[in-house]
């Protein structure tokens, strides 16, 4: 059985439970979940949970290996595995997405693992999440050189992605992500495998693109220092 503790945006400091949700309407563009509970057999791994998470700012939850963090993402974005029961509701805005498909919910996931493209240059993978709007060819190119300038990696279009940092790779990453043009960000323990020496330069990378974007992010992870960089609420899942 699991419970789930709301603490202050500072885990590590006692304190009384902050982040329960505005106390008004929640912003046009807020990635809302109504009643979400997920259950694997008779185990209750996420307790019936609501939560608001405002355009440009980051929640996060944490807990330990197997409490379900990752299956709460994997509920909202909309590809659970069948062999978990799950219900509640998934909004962003005024659309609840909770019945459609991955591809119409416009949800970015970025994961532990990078998934750049082996077979693409750094400038296919970025073109591989345009928005299928964007079809002339010069400004499908002009986006690709802009997040690449964002990224502190102008010109690099052509480059391999094997011949990149775990550093560069993670920002490529995270640039595709956005150039699909999501409506939030789920963050399922992106710094986890990064070196520790990279891990305070990307969270800062990510989190301020976030804010920029005016997205809302959901980050799972078990790291205090993940939480503390995020600079939102905090919700705890403890296995009781």
């Amino acid at each position: 059985m699991s419970w789930l503790r709301r603490v202050a945006a500072s885990p590590g400091r006692p304190g009384s439970p902050t982040c329960a949700g505005p106390a008004g309407p929640p912003m046009s563009g807020a990635l809302r979940l109504d009643g979400v509970e997920i259950a694997l057999g008779s185990r209750t791994l996420i307790p019936a949970l609501d939560l608001v998470v405002e355009p440009g700012e980051c929640v996060t939850v944490m807990g330990p290996s197997g409490c379900g963090k990752s299956t709460l993402l994997a509920y909202l974005a909309g590809t659970i595995d069948p062999v978990f029961r799950a219900r509640g509701r998934v909004r962003v805005g005024d659309e609840d997405m909770s019945e459609l498909p991955p591809e119409r919910r416009r949800l970015g996931v970025q994961f532990q693992d990078d998934l750049l493209f082996p077979h693409l240059s750094v400038g296919g993978n970025l073109a591989f999440a345009l928005a299928p709007h964007v079809r002339e060819r010069r400004e499908r190119r002009r986006r690709i050189e802009q997040a690449l300038d964002e990224a502190g990696l102008a010109g690099f279009a052509d480059r391999d992605p094997a011949t990149l940092s775990g550093g560069q790779r993670a920002r490529v990453a995270l640039m595709r992500t956005l150039l699909a043009e999501p409506r939030a960000l789920l963050l399922d323990e992106p710094f986890n495998r990064l070196d520790a020496a990279l891990r305070g330069e990307i969270r800062a990378f990510v989190f301020d693109h976030a804010r920029e974007r005016h997205l809302p992010a959901l980050l799972v992870t078990h790291d205090v220092a993940d939480a503390d960089a995020a600079g939102g609420c905090v919700i705890r899942i403890d296995d009781r």
